[in-house]
């Protein structure tokens, strides 16, 4: 898939969404990438994901990896799909008291080569949280993979970044909002915002 292609498919499925929001880093955009609008088409996410395991796999040839892991609530459904079209198993960490741990039963094998998925990378907290937790656990984040890179998050992991589209993005800081945002009401869409 060219960038054309893959941003029709966000496009199509009312995934871009504009207006004021905040983002999971507390950081503002006047755009928002809604990837469960992308991921609820299961023959949609199965392209997306196809695409991406295709490009982590000319991008790493000698590497095997042991298991997927995504954080949740976002990469659980790219996480899943990528874990079926790289034949491994998926699993992902949830928050529990404020930080990532595994539940369900979920563990990893000490030494497992992990490959770190989410759906989209901007400022790479969360990806830098699950890495935490990989490591607590015995494993080791070979290479992060997402749909949309969409910041600077890349610049602070220690591994490969692999997204299948790279979107520049303004964001601003709650002290300096440009013009256009300042009068429109600023909303939470991520899932780091829900309450229980």
């Amino acid at each position: 898939m060219n960038e054309a292609e893959i941003l029709k498919e966000f496009t199509d499925a009312e995934a871009i969404l504009k207006g004021h929001f905040i983002l999971s880093s507390g950081l503002h955009s006047d755009s928002y990438l809604q990837c469960a609008r992308v991921l609820m088409d299961t023959k949609r996410a199965e392209k997306l994901c196809s695409a991406l395991a295709k490009k982590i796999k000319a991008t790493l040839p000698e590497v095997k990896f042991d298991l997927v892991v995504a954080p949740a609530m976002g990469g659980v459904i790219v996480g899943y799909e990528m874990g079926r079209q790289l034949s491994v198993n998926s699993i992902f960490c949830e928050r529990e008291n404020g930080e990532f741990t595994f539940r369900r039963g979920f563990h990893i094998e000490e030494g497992s080569k992990i490959l770190l998925v989410e759906d989209v990378v901007t400022t790479a907290k969360s990806s830098l949280e699950t890495i935490e937790c990989v490591k607590a656990h015995g494993g080791e984040v070979i290479a992060e993979a997402c749909l949309i890179d969409r910041g600077d998050g890349a610049s602070k992991l220690n591994v490969p970044l692999i997204s299948l589209l790279k979107l520049t993005v303004p964001t601003y800081q709650p002290d300096n909002l440009p013009e256009h945002l300042k009068n429109i009401p600023a909303i939470k869409p991520g899932s780091r915002w829900l309450k229980k």
